[in-house]
């Protein structure tokens, strides 16, 4: 019998189960949503805004730190004032230290030096002239906290020039800011991240006052090209977990008037003193685009300005009298003719019932020849003229005001918009009363669209009930109406 061979096999050492979530030291961990979106944002400029308490001071402290270990990297923090920035400088002191091994705070100079020489300088921003505290010098990295506190886009615009960096350095260049709405800013603020585009999508930076694309100049090799992208990221309480949860937070804003209440709570930018249409509400009357079916109805109205501005809608009528404003059209410096051919061509292919334009255009203004809308109708662009008699704008702004509100029986408002009608939805609900005439609408204010709008609803449009149609004729006898068109 054959001894038995011994072996002798190493022992394993089983570790003792580890809890990893004691084990993880997480700092700070971004909430899913909104303060994710910001923190990955990639387009040069972002506005992280909306209700307060969402989280948007940790985030734009949180932003920076990705570059603390290139020794490159210099960034800016601003508020409007020194007293300002207390709260952010203590938040940091609690964040940083525990984030970045052997960062230091200068007191004096309020500046956060990593061990790599990298930098973070927490500064002020009050009148113009301050921007000269920056002249000379180049950040990778800016933000503004609480951006609609300056009153005009001034600095915001100013501090893009001071974005710069050496070629090959490895870092991009960034201009964050948070805000809520409200403020001496918040006209400009809303017409730079909230109206060109759909919420939390990138969009090309556009002139606020134009609304045309920031472009490369001419003679540039880019000539064209759009220099930069925007994006507005919206915020609410409930994106917060820490502060939502209890719900005295959300007492406490409850308790505000319903302007501020609006503003801080549900973070909406629609709202304005004074405003003319306070139905207005983005959530219920700006919608996703679909494919509208071909037996619906639709018209186009318009009203025409070339030293101003010319707006031009069109609506559809579903069959249960909704109209939805799918599409628009605004511009200035575009003669009659020419305007008749951009309608054309956006609307080739379409069955459009008819078109309604401002009667003005058929008035002969010291000439001979055809009248401006004439000279549309020549060019095969049909209308017929607005009402323009007496009591016409208040009994438009009425309906108006009807077609805002819900509908008791579909439970939908009586009009909806296509969120890519950017310039009616922004100029709706910022349109105020006229302080002279409390039933209508001050017509100094940016109200081309609107008297559109007006004039297309005034129109009776019905699903059910159409216009007579020229197209539809037998007889071969064509009707030629100089008013009509038809």
């Amino acid at each position: 019998m054959k001894p038995v061979e011994q072996r002798t096999v190493p022992a394993t050492v089983v570790s003792a189960p580890v809890d990893v979530e004691k084990a993880q030291d997480i700092i700070f961990q971004a909430n899913p949503g909104p303060q994710t979106d910001f923190l990955s944002a990639s387009e040069q400029e972002v506005l992280y805004g909306g209700a307060a308490g969402g989280g948007k001071s940790f985030a734009m402290l949180a932003d920076p730190v990705r570059y603390f270990n290139n020794p490159l990297s210099n960034k800016l923090l601003v508020r409007r004032s020194t007293e300002e920035l207390r709260e952010l400088i203590s938040v940091s002191k609690q964040l940083y230290p525990r984030a970045i091994p052997g960062i230091k705070f200068l007191e004096r100079d309020k500046t956060w030096i990593a061990p790599s020489g990298a930098s973070l300088w927490l500064s002020y921003l009050d009148r113009d002239d301050d921007v000269s505290r920056y002249q000379g010098q180049a950040f990778n990295w800016i933000g503004f906290d609480e951006l609609t506190q300056w009153p005009s886009p001034f600095a915001w615009n100013y501090m893009r020039s001071r974005l710069r960096t050496t070629r090959n350095s490895g870092l991009n260049l960034y201009q964050r800011a948070t805000t809520n709405p409200g403020g001496a800013g918040h006209s400009w603020v809303k017409k730079t991240f909230v109206d060109p585009a759909v919420n939390n999508t990138a969009f090309n930076a556009t002139d606020p006052e134009t609304g045309e694309d920031i472009v490369w100049p001419k003679g540039h090799t880019k000539q064209g090209q759009p220099l930069f992208k925007r994006r507005f990221i919206p915020a609410t309480l409930f994106d917060n977990p820490y502060l939502a949860e209890d719900g005295l937070y959300e007492a406490n804003l409850l308790s505000l008037p319903e302007h501020q209440r609006k503003q801080l709570l549900e973070g909406n930018w629609d709202v304005n003193e004074g405003a003319a249409f306070t139905e207005w509400n983005r959530n219920l009357h700006v919608i996703e685009p679909f494919e509208i079916p071909n037996s619906w109805a639709r018209f186009r109205a318009c009203d025409y300005g070339y030293g101003s501005y010319t707006g031009v809608v069109w609506i559809a009528v579903s069959p249960d009298e909704q109209l939805i404003v799918y599409r628009e059209l605004y511009c200035s410096k575009v003669i009659a003719t020419d305007l008749a051919d951009m309608i054309l061509e956006a609307e080739h292919g379409e069955k459009i019932r008819y078109g309604v334009l401002d009667s003005s255009l058929w008035h002969n203004r010291g000439d001979t020849g055809p009248s401006l809308a004439e000279q549309m109708v020549q060019k095969g662009c049909r209308w017929r003229p607005s009402d323009r008699s007496k009591g016409s704008r208040i009994a438009g702004k009425n309906e108006l005001h009807r077609r805002l509100q819900v509908d008791d029986f579909t439970e939908e408002p009586r009009l909806v918009f296509f969120n890519t009608c950017t310039n009616i939805i922004s100029q709706i609900p910022a349109i105020p009363l006229d302080k002279n005439n409390s039933e209508d609408v001050d017509t100094n204010s940016e109200d081309h669209l609107y008297d559109a709008l007006r004039y297309g609803i005034m129109t009776r449009p019905r699903s059910s009930l159409f216009d007579f149609d020229p197209a539809a004729q037998n007889s071969g006898f064509q009707v030629a109406d100089r008013t009509f068109g038809y």
